[in-house]
């Protein structure tokens, strides 16, 4: 299974052409005021039949309470994107990880995923160009183990 990174502006730019056939999204989006509603979420349409949206600010551990979140409750659909991944993976599908620049959720996001079936995860967070977000990486990567310890004794 291939696990690849992309932006908001990336994955626009890869939606215009030739978007990788059995490839599933995850997709991260902040939840801003600011934005109108159609711009929030990347929207997918007939490009890609296998989408799994996350409304999650981007923000570390130190600060949920500011934004009304605690541990428990931000990514509080972890379980679910477990099973999706596990769904996807049993489908043969890659996984594309996308957030609005490409660097933290999603970044977080797949260093869970390769952390958990290959063990290399590491490999995200050697590479200067991304700065996983340790707060989704974890709250994914705990999820995984929980669904394979629930699922798959």
């Amino acid at each position: 299974m291939k696990v690849e990174i992309y932006s908001r502006e990336a994955i626009k730019e890869l939606m215009k052409g030739d978007f990788p056939k059995n490839t599933a999204v995850i997709s991260f989006c902040s939840p801003r005021k600011t934005r109108r509603a159609e711009e929030v979420r990347v929207y997918f349409g007939n490009v890609c039949d296998r989408v799994f949206n996350i409304l999650i600010p981007d923000i570390d551990i130190e600060i949920l309470g500011d934004y009304g979140y605690t541990y428990e409750t931000y990514l509080a659909e972890a379980d679910e994107l477990a099973k999706f991944i596990y769904e996807v993976r049993a489908e043969g599908r890659d996984i594309i990880c996308q957030c609005d620049f490409g660097q933290s959720r999603s970044a977080a996001c797949a260093a869970a995923i390769l952390q958990h079936f290959e063990g290399r995860g590491i490999d995200i967070f050697a590479d200067y160009r991304y700065y996983p977000n340790q707060l989704v990486y974890h709250k994914v990567f705990d999820a995984l183990e929980k669904y394979k310890g629930e699922n798959h004794r």
